[in-house]
């Protein structure tokens, strides 16, 4: 089918992008991505490039949002396979669990078949600071080399990317600049910032402030831990692992709490490091301590979450004028942008084919 209604897609970040992606895949035509940062950028306001980020689900099985990491896994899994060039990698993800925090017969997952491999750990199988583990083999991927290839898919099926800053979503309509109403319908990808675009002002889209160090340092797979007593709850301290292969470093995590700050907490940089040499002794050489990490940067990013679930929906606005636009709302994933982007991409795909009235 070729679907020539005009289509504009708010936001170049994983979403966005996706979003365009999958229209131009089944048959849009006339599709323009407009943002104010794109692939290539590293402002911080460019939340995407910021991200983990590596494929682990924290949807409720039987629930729309796990249909979407069902979709993410699927679509990842065909790139990681056929596409080395986009920064999507299978790896090996070890997780070490205090009963204190999390026993095991809690950890009742859905997704367990959905990944590889998956199996528990006993006692005799992790380091004696564990009660038990977990093991599988998951994806993981480079935001920012992974959004490079997002486009570089867009822009071969006809995508146009054009760079743009808008303070109300009726602008998008106009994307031309010739100040008539050039779009069909617009799709609103604008991830943390639908909290401040004019006609949206979703004041349930908050900023979840999360810290990584990034290190030369090859951890040689994923790994988590669940805690040691001394976390900070009140910012959601956190200590995971996840190794970005062809060149692009290591990140150590974390954090997750409410917050514009983008400034690293150092205090918190240090005990990230700590932690994960514990968790991941041959990051440096035996016997070393955190003065053996090369610390490439120290970098801060603001998860877009949306209190009470990302919001995926149609909606006629005011075209101001006495007349409607349409719009197709795609934003506020959070943490998990990247696993269920293809699948909220899809859904979203869906809603525009029938605020268009195209047949199934």
């Amino acid at each position: 089918m070729t679907v020539e209604s005009k289509t504009v897609v708010i936001g170049a970040g994983v979403l966005g992008l996706t979003t365009a992606l999958q229209l131009a895949r089944k048959g849009f035509k006339s599709v323009t991505v407009i943002a104010q940062y794109l692939p290539g950028d590293d402002h911080p306001d460019y939340t995407s490039i910021w991200a983990g980020a590596d494929y682990v689900p924290v949807s409720q099985g039987g629930t729309e949002e796990a249909q979407w990491d069902v979709e993410g896994w699927q679509e990842l899994s065909k790139v990681a396979k056929d596409n080395p060039e986009a920064g999507v990698w299978f790896q090996d993800r070890t997780g070490y669990y205090r009963n204190e925090d999390r026993t095991q017969e809690s950890f009742n997952i859905w997704w367990r078949d959905v990944v590889h491999g998956f199996r528990y750990l006993g006692k005799e199988e992790v380091p004696d600071f564990a009660d038990w583990g977990t093991f599988y083999r998951t994806l993981s991927l480079d935001p920012s080399t992974y959004l490079l290839y997002l486009q570089s898919q867009c822009l071969a099926l006809g995508v146009a990317v054009r760079r743009a800053t808008i303070a109300h979503i009726r602008e998008a309509f106009s994307h031309d600049g010739a100040g008539t109403t050039a779009a069909d319908i617009v799709v609103n990808c604008s991830g943390l910032w639908a909290s401040k675009l004019g006609g949206v002002m979703d004041e349930r889209v908050v900023p979840m402030r999360g810290q990584l160090v990034i290190v030369e340092n090859e951890s040689h797979g994923i790994f988590f831990y669940s805690g040691d007593g001394t976390f900070q709850k009140e910012i959601g301290e956190c200590s995971y692992i996840i190794n970005r292969p062809a060149g692009r470093g290591t990140g150590l995590g974390g954090s997750s709490y409410i917050s514009w700050d983008r400034e690293p907490d150092m205090d918190l940089a240090e005990r990230i490091m700590r932690r994960s040499i514990k968790i991941c002794p041959q990051l440096v050489p035996e016997g070393s301590g955190i003065e053996a990490l090369r610390v490439i940067r120290h970098q801060v990013g603001l998860r877009p979450v949306r209190i009470g679930g990302p919001r995926v929906e149609s909606e006629l606005l005011p075209d101001g004028h006495g007349g409607e636009l349409r719009v197709v709302h795609c934003y506020g994933a959070g943490g998990f942008g990247f696993q269920s982007s293809y699948g909220m991409a899809n859904k979203a795909v869906t809603l525009v084919e029938e605020a268009l009235g195209l047949p199934k």
